[in-house]
């Protein structure tokens, strides 16, 4: 499902949140207090982040179980149990905030996710995140999306060469910066170009771009640069996609819609835990 950072965020999480202790809980609840509880659905939405919450648990107190109900990817309705817990009260106690953080946003984004996914059905388009994630939160982020049916972007800087404008302007021109590219980049990397005119459209076809980003650009202009590209390149649509009519979009014959809003300004879906 996920690498390995998971755990080191999950601590980080943890240590961040609970700091040298929990006060309130160590001081009201007894350590052989048991109790159970629910994570119920406050509203209708994709889950996301179950394995996240075992974790969060499990590093607390291994006496804690939790149950899931459902599965990632699942449509749940609002009223849904989710999953039950069960184990010493304290450590639930403790680890209750840190797990529903990383739920409800998780499902938010996937939530999100789907949403788009919906609009854009029947259209070749498929919705992509960007690099525009929460500070270590990235992997999970980006698991998120591709549990509402998303696709992934680039990871990192190091998975592909995505030459914007500021690249092209320190380049001199897109020709410069794709010859720099292909001489210096690894052959196994794709090329994509941000372009804003049908001139460097065409300037990046001819100098072999592999995708043409379509930078901030109406719809009128992006089925004009979707003909001219005419399959010689994938071709993206970027820029304030959030806002956008993404039905209009995607009807331009575009083959991927990037949506910086998927991660950056998505709502939480509302989730609680009652014992």
């Amino acid at each position: 499902m996920l690498n390995t950072n998971v755990d080191e965020i999950v601590s980080r999480a943890l240590n961040e949140d609970i700091g040298t202790g929990d006060i309130t809980t160590l001081s009201t609840i007894p350590k052989e207090q048991k109790i159970s509880g629910r994570f119920i659905a406050k509203e209708s939405g994709i889950i996301c982040g179950l394995e996240i919450v075992k974790k969060v648990f499990e590093k607390i107190d291994k006496e804690i179980e939790v149950l899931p109900r459902v599965s990632d990817g699942d449509k749940v309705n609002k009223g849904d149990i989710l999953a039950e817990i069960k184990g010493p009260a304290a450590g639930i106690l403790t680890g209750e905030r840190v797990a529903l953080n990383f739920l409800q946003r998780l499902s938010g984004i996937s939530t999100k996710t789907a949403q788009m996914m919906e609009v854009v059905e029947g259209t070749k388009a498929k919705i992509t995140d960007t690099r525009k994630t929460t500070p270590g939160l990235r992997v999970l982020e980006k698991y998120a999306v591709r549990v509402g049916g998303g696709i992934n972007h680039r990871f990192n800087l190091s998975d592909g060469v995505l030459i914007k404008d500021n690249h092209i302007k320190a380049a001199g021109n897109i020709t410069n910066a794709i010859a720099a590219a292909r001489k210096n980049a690894p052959h196994t990397l794709k090329i994509e170009v941000e372009v804003e005119t049908m001139e460097q459209i065409e300037e990046a076809l001819k100098a072999g771009a592999d995708i043409i980003m379509l930078d901030n650009m109406d719809i009128a202009t992006m089925e004009k640069a979707v003909k001219k590209v005419n399959g010689r390149a994938l071709v993206e649509a970027s820029g304030n996609m959030g806002d956008k009519d993404l039905q209009s979009v995607a009807n331009t014959g575009v083959d991927l819609i990037s949506v910086g809003a998927l991660t950056h300004t998505v709502k939480w879906m509302d989730i609680s835990l009652r014992f």
